[in-house]
């Protein structure tokens, strides 16, 4: 028997059956044992009392992650767009950014992204005339659908490219990331700070005496993405969904030239809008030589529409 300085009052025996102090099966801690059960384990081994609260707590965290909801996205992107041999005022009618709304459904370990209809009534596109030429400028990814299987590590995007539906599929590739240290709330989650670099390809299109010029550039992303554990997938916007152990609420690419932010959340998903876009899957090579085919004949049937993709 141990005496824990209850004077006038019989010590009780510490031989107590250890499972009163924590329950696992059902998460919770018993209190009224606890003081004698504790000395029990400081006698015998202090390192099982740590290991077995190290996992009851572990199992509490993980109980409390979000396992589906909704989350809206406002994505910000900078128009960096010059028009050769147009006036100021065709120049001065061309936005500086643009603004749209996409939301992201999880659950089951899927999900999918895609706009908000209601607010994307556009269609993703914005054009605008004068002196009898059109520039209709193509948002990318504005009318794209990403659907994400976690647990097979793989992708399916529905892509729109001109008049065409294409529908692509690929595994999740990862960016090589750098964790750090930094944290910040975003819709009440901490959410810590990564950062990593990435180069793609895209097209430049400039307008040279009415006539198109496209030309391939190599194009280089610094990315800072802000996640959280909190939700229980390593989800994101846009491609980014499946590249961080958490789920990224906020992306931003080479200082605000591509802006994604979190507004809200809804811990309910419809289930039913996390499905697979339908048709004849391409992979990324193939769906490659399908866009350059089309953009060949674009230049080629010009007629004085102007078909800006920007990249970001």
């Amino acid at each position: 028997m141990l005496d824990f300085g209850n004077k006038g009052r019989k010590p009780f025996p510490v031989l107590l059956k250890p499972l009163t102090l924590i329950n696992i099966k059902a998460g919770l801690v018993n209190l009224r044992y606890s003081l004698a059960a504790v000395a029990l384990v400081k006698i015998n081994s202090m390192e099982k009392f740590i290991i077995i609260l190290a996992a009851l707590f572990t199992g509490i965290m993980a109980s409390a992650q979000v396992k589906e909801g909704k989350i809206i996205f406002e994505k910000t992107q900078q128009l960096q767009i010059q028009l050769a041999g147009q006036d100021q005022a065709m120049q001065s009618m061309i936005p500086k950014e643009r603004k749209d709304r996409f939301e992201w459904i999880f659950g089951n370990n899927q999900s999918v992204w895609k706009a908000v209809e209601e607010v994307d009534s556009d269609g993703g596109n914005m054009s605008f005339s004068s002196g009898g030429a059109e520039i209709r400028m193509i948002m990318p990814g504005s009318n794209d659908i990403i659907f994400t299987d976690f647990v097979k590590q793989q992708k399916v995007e529905q892509r729109e490219l001109m008049t065409k539906t294409f529908v692509v599929a690929d595994s999740i590739r990862r960016i090589n990331w750098k964790l750090g240290s930094e944290t910040k709330t975003i819709l009440g989650y901490t959410c810590r700070k990564a950062i990593a670099q990435k180069t793609q390809q895209s097209f430049r299109v400039n307008m040279n005496n009415g006539n198109m010029e496209r030309k391939e550039i190599t194009d280089t992303l610094n990315i800072i993405a802000w996640f959280t554990d909190g939700i229980g997938l390593s989800g994101g916007p846009d491609s980014y969904a499946g590249q961080l152990p958490g789920t990224i609420l906020e992306i931003d690419v080479n200082n605000g030239r591509t802006h994604f932010m979190a507004i809200e959340f809804d811990p309910k998903a419809d289930m039913k809008q996390i499905k697979e876009p339908k048709g004849k899957k391409l992979t990324p090579e193939e769906f490659k030589v399908e866009r350059e085919k089309m953009m060949q004949e674009m230049q080629k049937n010009n007629g004085g529409t102007v078909n800006i993709r920007t990249g970001g």
